[in-house]
């Protein structure tokens, strides 16, 4: 069961007084664009940060004012003015708006943050770092970088946000060779809770660097991220869409084991393997992200996945910039969405037939859930699997590592829930189906693992995919857990960003 201190969220939705004393603050201060119409024509300000959030149940919370700092200075600001004596206001951070959590980004009557207009991007090629505002989205960070044939571990769907991919440890086309986003930095610009700007490096606040690498929002608002210039050029990819059914799933399902299972042999290789359940489970189709460091795949990489016959190939050689753009046309917005994971263990016995048995089993489970919870209205359900071989987890700690930790020990796969649905009085009906989802989930390899089926390896929870009921500080490791709670005291002593704001909880 989730600890209640763990996650801040559902109070927030429900604040009943407007966050009239920082608005107002910061309307009299005057540096600060403050947008309070709540009425406003579209594309106007106030309206326009609603209507970029990837969620509709996020949208549908109205904040008393969007505050549109375009710099760290004015961020200190807004924390100044929320944290001024007597003042109570509940408050959110949104970058790129794409956190299913409603209350995480999102806020009722309080005053939402967004951080959309600090979109600088920054490469110094004497020392091979780029500078990336928080506000920008990956597709502007790389159309910036192609030019200096260079890119860093950002997102592989460009229409994410660089904040909140940032917070929750960043996966990365590039992490099975580099690791998780928040490997590659080298020092981040944070502003606390006292509206202090600091930077966080291996050398400056080494804890709080330490922290922020996986520590979600407990610490501060991180306004720049400096981070590794990796050279890239041309590369392959781009999605291959299959229809589904029992006998497609089993040829799917071995292929992404044997992939995963294989890594050393196509390091420069990454996939998102996705199965869609749609019109209550009458259609089943895969969508599957394909990508390669390089103009040209070479042959027997992909070749399980081709043999499959796909109906559509938008695979190609491209810039990077050009590839996260194509991946983002498939972000659809407007729908209401409930996300939640779990991290699951390939088999000791890499032979065809255990491999696929252990996949199957995951397979079943979610389609299954998702047939029983077919009554939602307009319910598509996806599952993404997605592989974390060993030598992404060697290179997470080789770089410095993360609050996550993960050994190399064995390959990893997490998986990705996604619910979308139309209708608000679905929302408790389709929290009880993440609920059920990642319980069962959560069963079934805890039952593999007890069985001597898989290793019973470390299995932390991938922020970017956390349900807001699930307990993504709890499957941290004890040591990690206690430096983030440590250092979330120390830079916030009053609690602002504890008590203040939603989200999981050090």
């Amino acid at each position: 069961m989730r600890a209640p201190s763990t996650y801040l969220g559902l109070a927030l939705l429900t604040t009943a007084a407007a966050a009239s004393q920082t608005c107002d603050l910061l309307k009299a201060g005057g540096s600060v664009d403050v947008q309070t119409d709540r009425f406003a024509i579209p594309k106007a300000p106030y309206a326009a940060e609603l209507d970029e959030y990837w969620s509709r149940a996020s949208a549908d919370l109205k904040p008393a004012c969007v505050v549109l700092p375009t710099s760290a200075q004015q961020v200190s600001e807004v924390v100044k003015a929320l944290g001024a004596s007597g003042n109570k206001d509940t408050f959110a951070v949104k970058a790129g708006g794409l956190s299913a959590n409603d209350g995480h980004n999102s806020v009722r009557d309080g005053v939402l943050v967004s951080v959309r207009r600090l979109t600088e991007v920054r490469y110094d090629a004497d020392k091979k770092l780029v500078r990336v505002g928080t506000g920008s989205r990956w597709t502007e960070v790389q159309r910036a970088l192609d030019p200096h044939g260079v890119t860093v571990a950002g997102s592989r769907v460009g229409e994410v946000g660089v904040g909140g991919y940032m917070n929750g440890g960043g996966f990365s086309f590039l992490s099975p060779r580099y690791g998780w986003g928040v490997n590659n930095l080298a020092a981040a610009e944070v502003v606390l809770a006292d509206g202090s700007v600091v930077t966080a490096s291996k050398t400056e606040r080494p804890d709080l660097f330490a922290a922020i690498k996986g520590g979600t929002n407990n610490f501060g608002i991180v306004t720049a991220y400096v981070m590794d210039a990796i050279p890239i050029g041309q590369v392959w990819g781009g999605l291959m869409f299959f229809t589904g059914g029992s006998d497609k799933a089993d040829k799917m399902l071995a292929a992404i084991a044997k992939f995963t299972n294989e890594y050393p042999d196509h390091p420069k290789a990454a996939i998102i393997p996705t199965v869609q359940l749609v019109l209550s489970g009458l259609i089943e189709l895969w969508v599957v992200f394909f990508f390669y460091d390089g103009p040209t795949v070479p042959e027997g990489v992909f070749d399980d996945f081709k043999a499959l016959r796909p109906l559509l190939n938008t695979c190609k050689t491209q810039s990077y910039g050009d590839l996260l753009a194509g991946n983002s046309a498939i972000v659809l917005r407007g729908t209401r969405y409930k996300v939640a994971t779990e991290t699951a263990v390939l088999p000791t016995d890499t032979s065809p037939g255990s491999m696929l048995k252990v996949m199957r089993a995951y397979y079943d489970h979610w389609s299954k859930v998702s047939r029983d919870y077919g009554g939602i209205l307009g319910l598509t359900s996806s599952m993404a699997i997605q592989p974390v071989p060993r030598s992404m987890a060697a290179a997470a700690r080789a770089r410095g590592g993360d609050l996550l930790d993960m050994d190399a020990d064995a390959d990893r796969l997490i998986y990705e829930y996604d619910l979308s649905y139309l209708a608000n009085w679905d929302d408790g009906l389709a929290e009880r189906a993440a609920d059920d989802m990642t319980k069962g989930m959560k069963a079934l390899v805890d039952k593999f693992a007890a069985d001597g089926v898989t290793k019973n390896a470390f299995r932390p929870l991938f922020a970017n995919d956390v349900y807001r009921t699930q307990d993504y500080f709890g499957r941290l490791r004890p040591e990690k857990r206690q430096l983030a709670a440590k250092v979330a005291k120390e830079v916030d002593p009053n609690g602002l960003f504890r008590d203040r704001m939603g989200g999981w909880k050090a």
